[in-house]
């Protein structure tokens, strides 16, 4: 038989793209830092680079504008000098010390003073993420790209069964020669059980679990190792005495009984389910967002939200598409949230699409004595129909906007989106 499926997973993929750059690195403990780009929101124009090659990658639509400029921990201090933001990943050499994901780059220095932060570069994990996609294609008949470092292919008919664990353990280290990364892989009769593999696979290791292998791999798993057990399952799972992946296989008549998603747990768990491996990746949405210092002045936020708006329709244009559901959300201080959306067939202008931006934001802003910690403006239900066919109403109107909007779309394509602005940002 050859039917085996394997996941490749990149190792700290963010840490290990800094040593590529920065060899000195290797061996130390790092980790990179996350804070949200506020400098979009100042007045002056500032370089802004839009990314939308490999959409597969799941690389973020705007590259932050300190990108190419401050690095280390001098990306993280705010006017005052205090360092903020958190952790996206660290090296296995940071996590000896305790130190892990999303926790406060303040709170990880406490633990590790001479821990190196590096500010993300996202336009080089784009890069790297699209080498790699690009060489696994050349290897594996049938890949998909998962998120920006993590894949799936299928070795159906390609790779015999036996064959397979020296042919994973070839192509990490072809990985590691070719793009410098080093990689984790798993192999199993499913993508899920695959999955599972590369994570007891890590660092820069392989695992292959056969049929025969299954039970004495997957029993003695904690459920929530699981890709899909997250904490509302897992507590479910705890108040019926289920903590493993065997007792949870064990216990059929109990899980299954939860509804849909229980029973292809389920499936997925025991091996009985799959799904198959999709080569393409087609964007369904199209977002942005910041996280802000706590901030009351909603004539300033009606601006930020002007701003938002500028660079979300640039994307837009860019993509060629025509959303129809447009989404604007609020988090509010003391974990307060809030969010209004909208569903429209019209030609898509930027002056109609900012006017619809600013309506969802003071319809959502319930919350008018509270601070505002982040905004989001999100676009969905693309069509790429006839804009004839979207709206009669006022057409040659819409028309002219429409021409209006891609002159503007023109100039800040040569020129950079700060090109031109709206009055109301200044």
């Amino acid at each position: 038989m050859h039917r085996l499926k394997i996941h490749i997973d990149i190792d700290c993929f963010f840490a290990s793209a800094a040593r590529i750059v920065e060899p000195r690195l290797m061996g130390i403990p790092i980790a990179i830092g996350g804070r949200s780009d506020t400098k979009i929101f100042t007045k002056e124009a500032k370089k802004q680079t839009v990314n939308f090659e490999n959409s597969g990658s799941f690389v973020p639509t705007f590259y932050k504008t300190y990108e190419e400029s401050d690095d280390d921990i001098n990306a993280f201090k705010d006017s005052n000098g205090r360092i903020r933001g958190i952790l996206t990943t660290s090296s296995y050499e940071a996590r000896a010390y305790g130190i892990k994901t999303t926790m406060s780059i303040k709170e990880a220095l406490e633990l590790c003073p001479h821990l190196v932060i590096k500010a993300p570069n996202m336009s080089l994990y784009q890069k790297l993420s699209h080498e790699l996609h690009q060489f696994l294609c050349s290897k594996i008949p049938l890949i998909e790209q998962a998120s920006i470092d993590e894949f799936y292919g299928d070795l159906s008919g390609w790779i015999e069964d036996e064959d397979v664990p020296q042919f994973i353990d070839n192509l990490r280290h072809e990985i590691k020669k070719h793009i410098q990364l080093p990689v984790s892989i798993g192999a199993s009769k499913t993508r899920y059980i695959a999955k599972l593999a590369t994570t007891y696979a890590k660092p820069f290791g392989c695992k292959t679990i056969y049929s025969d292998d299954f039970n004495n791999f997957v029993h003695p798993i904690k459920v929530g190792d699981f890709a899909g057990i997250g904490k509302s399952m897992k507590q479910k799972l705890a108040s019926v005495h289920i903590h493993t992946l065997g007792e949870l296989i064990q216990r059929k008549g109990t899980v299954t009984s939860w509804g849909p998603y229980a029973k292809d747990l389920y499936n997925r768990v025991s091996g009985l389910s799959d799904a198959p491996i999709k080569t393409s990746h087609v964007r369904k949405s199209i977002g942005i967002s910041r996280t802000i210092d706590p901030l009351y002045d909603r004539v300033e936020l009606r601006r930020r939200i002007h701003v938002l708006a500028r660079h979300l329709n640039f994307a837009v244009l860019k993509l060629q598409v025509i959303p129809t559901v447009f989404h604007l959300s609020i988090t509010y201080e003391q974990n307060q949230k809030s969010h209004k959306n909208i569903s429209l067939s019209e030609v898509f202008t930027e002056k109609k699409f900012n006017s619809l931006c600013l309506e969802l934001f003071n319809e959502a802003d319930i919350h008018k004595r509270l601070h505002v910690i982040r905004l989001s403006i999100n676009c969905s239900s693309f069509t790429r129909d006839s804009r004839k066919e979207l709206s009669l109403i006022g057409f040659e109107q819409e028309q002219t906007m429409k021409k209006l909007t891609d002159s503007v779309q023109e100039l800040r394509e040569r020129y950079g989106i700060d090109t031109l602005k709206w009055a109301s940002e200044l």
